[in-house]
């Protein structure tokens, strides 16, 4: 029989209230898992490469499939959208690739008019450095001129990634940014990179500076790749460190443990995941309070990928307002079932139970011959969850 333990862990990091961005984790789309650096639209279909189309394309399914609907409300192009020839323009400002973004990204008739006149709002990447990690210039002395593009174009969201700079600038690097953003104007929600780079030990990493310098999200560790090992690997960080990242995120500053693979295919068509794979993915994350960004071609998921993607069991969960991310309760990755808990804005207890041995459930499509376990989440009723279909919480996610 399961008891109500409401467990908790001192939050150490203070965000004001005033004009807090990221109240809840930030959820939408993002290009880079399936599209990556594609610029050759020459030799490719505008709408699989770096440029206006996929972005339009991709915005108009978020509205079509019931994404936005759901929450996802966020377009992000990631790198490899700039210029570079020259770097900057005269007047020492970045800007998008002419013939791939022959619309621009501000005005009237710009990406992001396209994106907001849909209820869609754009998110762009740059990096902290002199370069990004597509060595396309970097934001590096340029702060002020690209928060002021930023805000002028209206974007609403910007990921600063940390290629090419010296970890030891950091600090004035993220800081500066983060000033520059809240001087441009406009309400641009920060996400930094800068914990990622600083290795695996998350107890070591400057939280209270990373928050400080105004970042609403950071990513923290390594990038998740298109298969089951890479996203395991990332539930077994999450849990050796729950205490830590626990502490650190709230309302207005999140974890991100990378991109939702739930419905992506690798270059073969192939799903990065099983179903069972997915559902644990997108459980695991709601679990910790993280941003639920998928990282699949939105345009053509398949059906089921796309009901587990829409739960709204587990988005309400992973939006809860209270905030404090869940933690694992066993005490090791090596655990075969391990038990995850998160507190609830009111009152509530969410579980769930992370199968990863070697025995008690048979997903037959993984391996039929040798019956290999496939790991799944199930959700328990502690107290009352929002009212609801409740499939979700007694047996999984449900397709």
């Amino acid at each position: 029989m399961c008891t109500t333990t409401y467990f908790a862990t001192c939050l150490a990091i203070a965000v004001t209230s005033e004009a807090m961005l990221a109240r809840t984790p930030p959820m939408g789309w993002m290009s880079w898992e399936i599209f990556r650096c594609e610029v050759e639209c020459g030799k490719h279909s505008p709408e699989v490469c770096i440029g206006e189309e996929l972005y339009k394309t991709s915005a108009t399914a978020m509205v079509e499939h019931g994404f936005l609907a759901a929450g996802y409300d966020t377009i992000h192009i990631d790198d490899c959208w700039e210029g570079r020839h020259p770097p900057r323009d005269g007047s020492g400002r970045f800007y998008p690739n002419a013939s791939r973004f022959p619309s621009g990204l501000g005005g009237p008739h710009g990406l992001a008019a396209y994106c907001h006149a849909r209820g869609v709002k754009l998110g762009l990447y740059s990096d902290e450095g002199s370069l990004t990690c597509g060595q396309y210039p970097g934001s590096k002395g340029h702060e002020q001129e690209d928060a002021a593009s930023l805000a002028s174009w209206g974007v609403d969201y910007l990921k600063l990634d940390g290629c090419y700079e010296a970890v030891g600038d950091y600090k004035r690097g993220y800081s500066a940014m983060g000033a520059a953003l809240r001087a441009s104007g406009r309400a641009i929600v920060y996400s930094c990179s800068w914990p990622a780079y600083l290795g695996d030990d998350e107890a070591a990493k400057p939280y209270a500076d990373v928050a400080s310098a105004g970042c609403n999200l950071w990513r923290n560790w390594h990038d998740i790749q298109c298969n089951w090992p890479s996203l395991s690997s990332i539930i077994d960080h999450w849990g050796d460190y729950s205490d830590v990242l626990q502490a650190v995120a709230g309302p207005g500053r999140w974890n991100d443990p990378d991109m939702l693979l739930i419905g992506a295919m690798d270059s073969t068509g192939a799903a990065c995941l099983t179903l069972a794979e997915e559902r644990t993915q997108l459980a695991l994350w709601s679990l910790w309070a993280a941003p639920l960004i998928m990282g699949n071609d939105v345009r053509s998921v398949r059906n089921a990928s796309k009901r587990i993607l829409l739960n709204a069991r587990a988005v309400a969960i992973d939006q809860d307002p209270l905030g404090q991310p869940g933690r694992r309760l066993s005490a090791s990755a090596t655990d075969a079932i391990q038990i995850w808990a998160r507190n609830l804005s009111n009152g509530d207890v969410a579980v769930g139970i992370y199968n990863k041995g070697a025995e008690h459930v048979v997903d037959p499509a993984r391996n039929p011959a040798s019956g290999a376990a496939f790991p799944c989440v199930v959700w328990q009723r502690i107290r009352n969850l929002p009212a609801g279909d409740d499939s979700f919480v007694k047996s999984g996610i449900a397709d």
